[in-house]
Order: C-alpha cells, then sequence, then structure tokens
C-alpha cells in the first residue's frame, strides 16, 4: 500500500557551516526514503560506525513494527488477526495507534488510519490508476470498511482489540515516530545537539554546526522542488509538512490528489496546496500535519488556534500562494526574520 500522504520536503540549512570538532552526517535507506542525520559535539566514548548500525538497526525494528510492506510485520498479522479479540501488541505499536487515534478525534475523523481501502480505490496505492473516476456506490461499499471508531487500545499490557474488520496503515504517521525513535537513540548515547530528518520529516535539539539554532527552509509547493518559500529557525521541537500537489491524475480536465478525505471517501478538493506543523514529537507533527491537510485551510487554522498549535500553511490563490500560519506559529517566524 502507498503513503496516505506524500510529504513536502523541508530544506535543512547546514550547508557552508565549518563543521566543529566531531560534528558528523550520518544517512541512508529507510521506509521506502531515505535518513540524514546531522549530530554536533559527539561524546569522545561515542563510536561513529557503531552510531550508524545502532541507528540502522532501530529504523529496522522500526519497519519492522510498522511496515504494510513487510508481509511479516507485527501491524501486518495484526490485519490478518482475529475480529473481536484483544491481541497483544509491542508497546511501540500501541504508542502510535494510541496517538492516531487520539489525532482522529481531534480532527473529528480528517486523521485516519484505516483509510487504505480508498486510497487503493482511486489509484494511489498497489492499484493502478482508475480508467475512470470511482462510482458513488463503489466508495460508499468502502466507506463501510473504514473507521478508527472500530479499534481499541488497551496498556499494560499493550492489547489492540478491532471490533470489525478495519485494516490499520500508519503511513501517515510512521516516518515521524522513526525520527522521534532515532533521536532519543542519539540522546540515550549522549548526543544533546542533532537534526535527524526521514523523508522531510523531523526533529532537532541543540546547537547546528556553526553554534545557533537549527535554520528549517519550508519548501515552496513548486512541482520542481528546491524553492523555499520561508525559513524558521527551531531547536527542541519537531517539523513535519503535508501537501498533495505533486502526486495526483487529471481525468476529463478533474485533477484528482492522492490526499482521501475519509469523511467523504473521496480525493480532496480544496485550495489548501501544504502545511507545516511544530511540536514536541514528530509522530504527533507528522499526524497532525496530515489531519489539517485533510481539514483544509479554514478548518484547520480554527483548530490550530483552538488547540494552540505552531502551524504555517500555504494556500493557493489565482496568482499564487496565501501564506496564512496560528498565532502559535508567530514567534517562529520573528526569530527567522530578525
Amino acid at each position: 500500500m502507498a503513503s496516505l500522504i506524500v510529504a513536502v520536503t523541508v530544506s535543512v540549512f547546514i550547508s557552508g557551516c565549518s563543521p566543529a570538532s566531531k560534528t558528523w552526517q550520518l544517512q541512508g535507506p529507510t521506509m521506502g526514503t531515505s535518513y540524514h542525520i546531522t549530530v554536533v559535539d559527539v561524546p569522545p566514548r561515542v563510536v561513529r560506525a557503531e552510531l550508524q548500525r545502532l541507528v540502522d538497526v532501530e529504523l529496522q525494528q522500526v519497519n519492522q513494527e510498522m511496515s504494510t510492506y513487510i508481509d511479516d510485520s507485527e501491524l501486518m498479522r495484526f490485519n490478518r488477526g482475529p475480529i473481536g479479540e484483544a491481541v497483544p501488541v509491542s508497546g511501540h505499536l500501541a504508542d502510535v495507534v494510541e496517538m492516531s487515534m487520539d489525532i482522529y478525534r481531534r480532527s473529528e475523523g480528517a486523521f485516519e488510519i484505516t483509510v487504505g481501502p480508498l486510497v487503493n480505490l482511486w489509484g494511489f496505492g498497489p492499484q493502478p490508476e482508475p480508467e475512470q473516476v470511482p462510482s458513488d456506490a463503489a466508495i460508499e461499499e468502502l466507506l463501510q470498511q473504514v473507521g478508527s471508531d472500530a479499534l481499541r487500545v488497551e496498556r499494560a499490557p499493550d492489547r489492540i482489540t478491532r471490533s470489525r474488520p478495519v485494516q490499520i496503515d500508519l503511513s501517515a504517521i510512521a516516518k515521524g515516530h522513526g525520527v522521534d525513535r532515532v533521536a532519543l537513540l542519539l540522546e540515550a548515547q549522549g548526543i544533546r545537539n542533532y537534526l535527524v530528518e526521514i523523508g522531510g520529516e523531523l526533529r532537532t535539539r541543540g546547537k547546528n554546526p556553526k553554534g545557533g539554532d537549527w535554520r528549517i527552509g519550508i519548501e515552496s509547493p513548486d512541482p520542481a522542488g528546491g524553492v523555499v518559500q520561508k525559513p524558521i529557525t527551531v531547536s527542541g521541537k519537531s517539523v513535519a509538512t503535508s501537501g498533495d500537489y505533486r502526486n495526483y491524475y487529471e481525468r476529463d480536465g478533474v485533477r484528482y490528489a492522492h490526499s482521501i478525505d475519509p469523511r467523504s471517501g473521496r480525493p480532496l478538493q480544496h485550495r489548501l496546496a501544504s502545511v507545516t506543523v511544530i511540536a514536541d514529537t514528530c509522530a504527533e507533527a507528522d499526524g497532525l500535519a496530515t489531519a489539517l491537510n485533510v481539514l483544509g485551510a479554514d478548518a484547520g487554522l480554527k483548530l490550530a488556534e483552538k488547540e494552540n498549535l505552531a502551524i504555517f500553511m500555504l494556500v493557493k490563490t489565482d496568482k499564487g500562494f496565501e501564506e496564512r500560519y496560528s498565532s502559535a506559529f508567530e514567534p517562529y517566524l520573528e526569530r527567522s526574520e530578525k
């Protein structure tokens, strides 16, 4: 199953820096994309090759727990499991499903980890693009197979129950969770200055190689990519961006984006091009970015103000893009523009 969301790339401004003592950059493939890590002032006892190995092992474990591409992953085994019975799961899987259900409730169903059948119907999963737009009847039938209200998470011991045969897909939050796992691994090694990025979702702490806060570029919704719309400085926080302007197809002159509204079963039709969220954890930023993207500019900004979320939106207009952001996002702009 393809990802429910293609995260907009977030550019990291670290080029041109004079590396401080023991500044390392690590990278590798993971989750159908790649990871990039910058660590600064690495403790003397940390060995680079061993740190790289630990990161790769941790990310392999995340994949083994949550991937829908690995047939024997913990998630896929759960999806094939019994209905109506509490299934023992790892603490990590319970954590992510529990957070997903919290965002589902806060967004009134805009964030939905069981939306996979509808994504496939519209041709954004493993199935090819449909020759014709799906019928109302086909959409309505699959809507009956979607709904996080069918899930229940119990803790100590960690168990998940499905009251009907929904299928969980965590691709809209798993990269953020992977970033958090790597960040905690680095901290366990005594590393206090780092930037961890997976597929455009990132988490920072401490100082960059120049000794300042980490400077991040939010990318403009340009199909060519690589154009920075807004630079921000952020340390000790996570950043995730969601947008729908790259993965789409057209039928009879109508553009169908890959982001599916789980409430209607249809691709998004609003004018919100991208939304960036700053939060304490990358998993929450990742999930909230998807939820707000589904809600659209007006409803998304309303939720952000209600919950004091730091968000930045780019909304399509006839002349280009309009910037909108929440009150909680303003301090990040102020620091960057001084």
